[in-house]
């Protein structure tokens, strides 16, 4: 036990991470039903209270495995939320990170202890949220476009292993947006930030080279500004 004496309110911490994932041509965030009050019943991001003996993100971490079953995925922290009245139990400060999922990671999505269930929703279609839940994600939201201008972030949704057509659509898919083919696939391979692997990808018509994000490539690579 601590011999310091503490004179100031205490605020509850927490965690709330924007999960983020592309399914079934969209991407999605992962949602979990409230079980408890207050917003009993409502959709909610999967966050919670972080414990004493323990960093952000480990908590944040802690939380993703409750949600998913992953121990591992790309997460960042995004921001602190800290309103005086956005938790009606008492003054709660959290913050905000995104977590970004391969589309083919063994996901299994699971409502914790205080949540009824956990359900994937297009990030473009969410039901209503709990707390300040639905300012966090279009947050988020934000975050990850801006990420794509300057950053290698949309590889992380990825599998180790990708056509260049995957990842135009993938880009595509988070930017909302079409983008030349052409241009696409000269820019991002002068960039030099993937590579060529020995596999194909076989299926209706030609096969198609796989290829991997490079392990020594630099990270901040401008990489939406190199095809407008």
């Amino acid at each position: 036990m601590s011999p310091y004496t503490y004179d100031y309110p205490r605020p509850a911490l927490t965690v709330d991470p924007v999960i983020f994932t592309l399914r079934e041509d969209s991407l999605q965030v992962l949602l979990v039903q409230r079980g408890d009050e207050p917003f009993a019943g409502m959709w909610a991001l999967p966050g919670g209270f972080v414990n004493q003996h323990e960093s952000l993100e480990e908590a944040a971490l802690r939380e993703l495995e409750e949600e998913t079953g992953l121990k591992e995925a790309y997460l960042e922290q995004l921001y602190t939320y800290g309103d005086p009245g956005r938790d009606p139990r008492g003054r709660v400060v959290t913050v905000a990170y995104f977590a970004l999922i391969p589309a083919d990671a063994p996901v299994r999505p699971e409502g914790g202890s205080d949540a009824s269930q956990a359900r994937w929703f297009p990030a473009a279609q969410l039901p209503p949220l709990a707390f300040d839940h639905a300012q966090i994600v279009s947050y988020a939201l934000r975050r990850l476009h801006y990420k794509l201008e300057y950053s290698a972030a949309g590889f992380q949704l990825l599998p180790a292993e990708f056509t260049l057509s995957e990842l135009q659509y993938t880009y595509e898919t988070i930017l909302g947006e079409a983008l030349d083919k052409r241009n696409f696939r000269r820019r991002i391979l002068e960039a030099n930030i993937i590579e060529p692997t020995e596999h194909l990808r076989v299926g209706e018509g030609r096969p198609a080279r796989l290829y991997q994000y490079r392990a020594d490539a630099v990270a901040e690579v401008k990489a939406r500004r190199l095809f407008p």
